[in-house]
């Protein structure tokens, strides 16, 4: 089961991808996520917690990571999998955003009905939240 969004922004990749990288902060532009962290360097193999806005904290690893072009992460509990892909491609003055979470495992049954009508509402936020936080850092780029 899967849910994909996309929105595009006048950034760049390079700028939308440093917004990424600072997982600490991503509760300040999606609005379903209440905590993230990454314990090492925004790169393949480093794991963290995800904390969302309902329900419990689950670990998280990123399993692809290029910079100003693409990353995945992936959480996994007992006969649960969700991966997250984050995708960023080269647009007219910007970059097309691409979200997609996949749900695997025997419980994706029961929570990927549920978790992808929860994500078809959340997903365009976040992404127009993280849109305009890209547009406002390019700007000010420009400006600066």
């Amino acid at each position: 089961m899967q849910v994909e969004h996309r929105i595009t922004a006048h950034a760049p990749p390079e700028v939308i991808f440093s917004i990424y990288e600072d997982v600490e902060n991503w509760h300040g532009w999606d609005p379903d996520t209440k905590q993230a962290t990454l314990d090492g360097p925004f790169q393949v193999g480093s794991r963290g917690r995800l904390v969302p806005t309902k329900g419990s904290a689950v670990p998280m690893m990123l399993t692809k990571a290029v910079p100003g072009k693409c990353f995945t992460v992936e959480s996994r509990i007992p006969l649960f999998h969700m991966v997250f892909e984050h995708e960023l491609s080269p647009a007219s003055g910007g970059a097309e955003i691409i979200h997609r979470v996949t749900f695997k495992g025997l419980l994706a049954l029961v929570l990927g009905p549920l978790l992808s009508r929860q994500l078809d509402v959340g997903l365009p936020i976040t992404l127009s939240r993280l849109k305009a936080l890209a547009e406002s850092r390019s700007a000010a780029d420009r400006q600066g």
